[in-house]
This record gives structure tokens, sequence and C-alpha cells, in this order.
């Protein structure tokens, strides 16, 4: 569900023309918007004032799963967009605004990937404005500590980039692989462990890396 602005929506419109069309539409260009809009009839070319029609919307379910907790809200929809797995839109919910991303669409009978609005019942979909990434990190080299799982918790668009170093809420480490969430979209493969790769945080599904915390020690 892509969001598209009110000239993208009417830059083409069916209305009636006083010159050539009083009693059936005809396409019209709309070459001013807001108010009353200024439009071009396609067929004769008169140009003319007109309140352009309100775009109809359906409202829907989503089922927001955020942290490993899940909650519904609704959304209004136009009525004419496709809505689509891996699409992101700002959801208005009564504690925020957030960003989520439609995981599946559920219709009236069973599940789609891509789907009218009006057939869709249920959007099921993921925060991913802030998200918690999960990062096993292994010890340094040398030492006897033990490999640990950290949550991190950062914003849906903070890249991490395997061979670089990090530091974030205490945890230092160099990120050595990335293994990436079944909805990841834009990336060749799943696994990521080249010098170089990089990838969302909303997009992953678990950080491993090496840790290069320096804690002081003491005598006593």
């Amino acid at each position: 569900m892509t969001e598209t602005s009110q000239s993208d929506v009417t830059e083409r419109v069916g209305l009636a023309c006083p010159a050539c069309s009083p009693d059936v539409e005809t396409v019209h260009e709309v070459l001013a918007a807001g108010g009353q809009a200024t439009v071009r009839c396609t067929e004769c070319g008169h140009v003319h004032k007109r309140d352009l029609p309100e775009e109809r919307t359906v409202e829907r379910e989503v089922v927001v799963s955020q942290d490993g907790d899940s909650f519904a809200a609704t959304v209004a929809v136009p009525a004419a967009e496709t809505v689509a797995v891996g699409e992101e839109f700002l959801l208005e919910t009564e504690a925020a605004i957030m960003t989520v991303r439609i995981t599946s669409i559920e219709l009236e009978e069973g599940r789609a990937e891509e789907a009218p609005a009006e057939d869709a019942r249920t959007l099921w979909t993921r925060a991913v404005g802030n998200v918690t990434v999960d990062a096993t990190i292994h010890p340094k080299e040398g030492t006897h500590d033990e490999t640990k799982s950290v949550p991190l918790q950062v914003p849906g668009d903070y890249e991490f980039v395997v061979a670089e170093t990090d530091d974030i809420a205490g945890e230092e480490f160099t990120v050595e692989g990335i293994h990436l969430r079944e909805d990841a979209v834009g990336y060749e493969f799943d696994k990521l462990d080249h010098d170089g790769d990089r990838a969302f945080a909303k997009d992953i599904n678990r950080v491993y890396a090496r840790d290069e915390s320096t804690s002081a020690w003491s005598a006593w």
C-alpha cells in the first residue's frame, strides 16, 4: 500500500463536460487541484472548474505484531488500491503513529500475497519503525567468556554492515554475519557474510558478531 498524493490519485478523472458532453462523463485532466479544481476535457479541450469526486475508501482491520505482542487497529484504504505483502504504511493508533509492514493478507477465503483493498479482510503486519534485533555475540578469541544473546533495540532503518563495528547500548561488537527475515525484500541472499554486506534492522532476524568490548579489570 503506497502513499500517493492527491495529484497522483486524481490526475485523470471522469467528469461531465459543459461544452461537449453535459450528460455523460468524459476523461478530464486535472490541471490544478485544491478547492474547485481546474480541469481540461480530453475530448474537446475545454477548461473549466469542478469539484472533484471524493475517493472512496474501505476500512480494514490491521493486526500489528511488535516484539512478541500483537494488537488490532483499523486503517482506511482507497478502495481502488492494491495491497501487497512487503509494503509499508503509516498506521495511526490510539497510542502512537507507527510504520508497519504487511506480512500477510487475509481474504474471505484463505490468504494472498497481493489483493485489491476491497477483497482484503485483515492486514497482518509487523511494526518496523523501531525494532528489536537479536544478536549472538561470540567472545574475543583467547578469552574464556561465553557466547551471549543480546536484544538490540534500534530504529528500523538502522543499518548493520558485515565487518563493521557497532556500539549499541554498551555492547561493542563487529558484525560477522546477518540472517534476514522471510519478509525482507531487495536482497539477493537470506544470509549475508561478506565484508560490506548490509541490511536494515527491520529486515534482520539475527546478527552474528564478535565481542569488541574493553572491560576494565581490577586486582582487588
